[in-house]
């Protein structure tokens, strides 16, 4: 039975630093880019988009699918980069232990 209720004690310790782990991450920039730096994606640490930022020499009206291209590159590069510093930081918050799908913040 101390077994059990070592294990619960630690869930709810893993539980209130995962909680934590998204109030820090909620707080954190990760940009990204394409088109060399032209086009810039800012996320907070929830993939959350912050900012948008495009050189004014691409705005083109006969490049509009080019730059929507580009926004979405910026995005996705943006977002790898969160998720690559989510990844880093829940190993170090479990001990390198794996967590099944669905329990990586943000839930």
């Amino acid at each position: 039975m101390n077994n059990l209720g070592e294990m619960m004690k630690q869930a709810q310790q893993l539980q209130a630093r995962l909680a934590e782990l998204q109030e820090r991450l909620a707080e954190v920039d990760v940009e990204g880019s394409s088109a060399a730096g032209m086009v810039r994606v800012t996320l907070n640490g929830r993939a959350e988009a912050r900012k948008v930022k495009i050189d004014p020499s691409l705005v083109d009206r006969d490049e509009v699918e080019v730059l929507e291209d580009l926004l979405t590159a910026a995005y996705n590069d943006a977002k790898a980069k969160v998720e690559a510093q989510l990844a880093e930081k829940m190993a170090e918050l479990t001990g390198g232990l794996k967590l099944p799908p669905g329990m990586m913040p943000p839930f």
